[in-house]
């Protein structure tokens, strides 16, 4: 890929948080504890995943993909935005600009499609329990995963390639504390027009077709249960996607909240405060949300508790 265009800009100024400088060694403290509880708790239930043989199912599968992404996720933008707060250094070279923004693309886009992955999965263990083995075998499982890296690099490229044809002139102040490609495409002299469309075209599809997808599961999932009226497998649907459910629902609520922020507000506070919630917040909470509602999480969780117990002794 290549990293130089026609721009006379080298480097940007990352403003970050409109934060007063006494206040900030207080929130590089929240910060930091944030990224270090959002990494730890993804990454355990990654390691129970993998160690735990009971786990070793399509829908524990998908959830540690879905953990990878987030740690993925939060560490293309929080690092930086720690180190600028901490030195005051607010530069980021034009190469390391387009690659920040690049990565942020691609694991926003993972875990969109990871989330409908999720819900057709739940579709099928729900309405289909007795050909469930037999269609989510692991080779399809792969090929899912396998998929939604491919189209979020493929979504991703695209973006980027077309935004290091632009120019950027004078102009290299971002303000934002990582590099948001509808704030670079502001900055830019040249005509973005091209940009503008594939945004709108290529970038609401990523959305969109996953979003509709989920609903599709949801409601077949829920137009099954209505047939057959149960109160037992109401509330065993409720205990299998109660926590699905909830990371829906604090995804999709986030992008909305950082869709109408970006639209309809001519500040950059609601922005940089709904863009926080989406690559901060929601990532540390959705290990909380799959351990504090999920039973197989709680007793594989215990299960490594206790014997890490054992082996200190």
């Amino acid at each position: 890929m290549r990293m130089e265009n026609q721009s006379s800009v080298s480097e940007f100024l990352l403003l970050g948080l409109p934060i007063s400088l006494e206040q900030q060694g207080m929130f590089f403290t929240l910060f930091l504890v944030i990224y270090l509880t959002t990494v730890l708790g993804n990454l355990l239930i990654i390691l129970l995943v993998k160690l735990d043989s009971r786990l070793h199912t399509p829908m524990y599968f998908f959830l540690s993909h879905l953990a990878l992404t987030d740690v993925s996720f939060s560490s293309v933008t929080v690092p930086k935005m720690l180190l600028n707060m901490q030195t005051q250094h607010l530069s980021i070279s034009y190469p390391g600009c387009v690659l920040q923004m690049y990565f942020y693309l691609l694991f926003g886009c993972v875990d969109n499609l990871l989330l409908a992955v999720m819900a057709y999965d739940r579709y099928m263990a729900i309405c289909h329990p007795l050909r469930y083995t037999t269609i989510m075998r692991e080779g399809l499982c792969v090929l899912l995963v396998g998929g939604s890296w491919v189209l979020s690099c493929g979504s991703a490229l695209l973006h980027t390639l077309l935004l290091v044809q632009v120019s950027f002139c004078a102009d290299n102040i971002i303000p934002h504390f990582f590099c948001s490609l509808s704030i670079l495409l502001k900055l830019s002299c040249s005509n973005t027009s091209l940009n503008e469309l594939v945004i709108f075209t290529a970038g609401g599809a990523t959305v969109i077709f996953p979003f509709s997808g989920i609903l599709v599961s949801y409601g077949r999932i829920g137009a099954s249960l209505l047939r057959v009226p149960s109160t037992k497998r109401i509330c065993k649907a409720l205990s299998t996607c109660g926590s699905h459910l909830s990371v829906v629902s604090l995804f999709y609520g986030t992008v909305m909240a950082l869709y109408f922020s970006s639209s309809l507000s001519k500040s950059n506070v609601r922005d940089m405060i709904a863009s926080l919630m989406y690559t901060v917040v929601t990532p540390m909470l959705n290990p909380f949300i799959y351990s504090l509602r999920n039973r197989d999480i709680k007793l594989a969780l215990g299960i490594l508790f206790r014997s890490s117990i054992l082996c200190a002794k």
